[in-house]
């Protein structure tokens, strides 16, 4: 390995460790917590290390928000490939993105809440991105008929996010979390 392909190793694993630790603050103390002097002390790296890497917290925010939405994804494609017909992946992808959305909530807030420099809805968007999208529209693509598959992906992926950003503020009842859900399904999956 050349001194230059070290570096660029070097320099990509000191990113993941960025990224990670970041995520892991936030996980654990919300993302006021997530400061770039609080990062350069958990990493073990100045803050102009972390500076060389990315322009402030709203870049490393972005970052983590790409990688949750490549989780996400995978989740999304997990929970898709398990079922055995279409309101099935349906029903199963709807679960598993309520359940990402309650076990990782600040890479959710950081993907769809907090003011990130990601485009969204276009070809320019990161590929996670795109790879979570697909998965939604895949499943909802037997259920859209003649309307535009990525309007009704949008309109689907939308109610997930609300019901998901309703339950994680406490403003839904808890004992009807499955009802609504399946009631979600039934309402997207008719023609």
């Amino acid at each position: 390995m050349s001194v230059q392909q070290r570096r660029e190793r070097e320099r990509a694993d000191r990113r993941r460790l960025i990224v990670q630790t970041a995520r892991e603050l936030a996980e654990a103390e919300g993302w006021d917590a997530v400061t770039t002097r609080r990062l350069s002390e958990l990493v073990q790296y100045s803050q102009p290390v972390l500076y060389s890497h990315f322009k402030g917290k709203a870049a490393i925010v972005a970052a983590v928000a790409v990688e949750g939405l490549a989780d996400l994804a995978a989740t999304l494609r997990a929970a898709r490939e398990k079922a055995t017909d279409d309101v099935g992946a349906l029903r199963a992808i709807t679960h598993a993105y309520m359940d990402f959305a309650a076990k990782h909530p600040a890479a959710y807030d950081a993907m769809f809440v907090q003011p990130i420099d990601v485009t969204f809805g276009t070809g320019e968007s990161p590929r996670a991105l795109r790879d979570a999208f697909h998965e939604l529209a895949t499943v909802l693509e037997p259920f859209a008929g003649e309307r535009d598959l990525e309007t009704f992906t949008e309109l689907g992926w939308s109610w997930m996010h609300g019901l998901a950003t309703l339950t994680k503020g406490e403003r839904l009842r808890p004992d009807h979390a499955d009802s609504r859900l399946e009631l979600m399904v039934a309402m997207l999956s008719r023609s």
